[in-house]
């Protein structure tokens, strides 16, 4: 039996501008979303997001359904890698090299953050340095490897485990802050 997303797959591959229409519907508001997690400008969001659509549009006829959930997941893998070519084509991504005799930060325990509205991670994420940021949401979000993560940015394993240890504690560091000025205030 063929589900609504198979349905909506073929009636997007056939060219129809109804199933174009249907798919934004649907999937807009998340790839805005995450298209919003590697790029900070909201012109630069705009612009990378229609690159994205049209970039899923004009190559619908390469995907392949794989099951519930896959046009989803493929959509995503479209915006992510067009926010990725748009942070390296502007060069945005400037990660930190690191000396070999550079020493790591000490570990930051775990802040309590069930009582920060997500808009509110959402926008500690945003001020992360980029490269700090692309490396945290391609690690957490997309659940890349580090092996990953390193031939995605052309950079190596220890940077980007490196990245994503100092993008941890930065993190903890706004969300204790954000917990003591909370608690702070009457």
């Amino acid at each position: 039996m063929e589900t609504q997303e198979q349905r909506l797959v073929k009636r997007m591959k056939d060219g129809e501008k109804n199933a174009a229409k249907e798919f934004y519907s649907l999937y807009a508001d998340y790839l805005a979303g995450v298209c919003s997690r590697y790029i900070v400008d909201e012109e630069d969001q705009k612009d990378v997001f229609q690159d994205s659509l049209v970039h899923i549009l004009s190559h619908i006829g390469h995907f392949h359904y794989r099951g519930a959930g896959s046009l989803r997941a493929w959509a995503t893998k479209v915006v992510v890698n067009q926010s990725l070519k748009f942070l390296r084509d502007r060069k945005q991504y400037e990660l930190a090299s690191l000396s070999p005799d550079m020493a790591d930060e000490q570990e930051t325990d775990d802040p309590p953050i069930s009582d920060i509205p997500p808009d509110v991670i959402r926008q500690m994420v945003s001020l992360l340095p980029t490269g700090y940021r692309t490396v945290f949401n391609l690690y957490v979000f997309e659940n890349h490897s580090h092996k990953e993560i390193a031939q995605l940015l052309g950079i190596s394993e220890r940077t980007s485990a490196s990245q994503l240890h100092r993008a941890k504690n930065l993190l903890a560091r706004m969300i204790q802050q954000y917990n003591n000025n909370k608690h702070q205030q009457p």
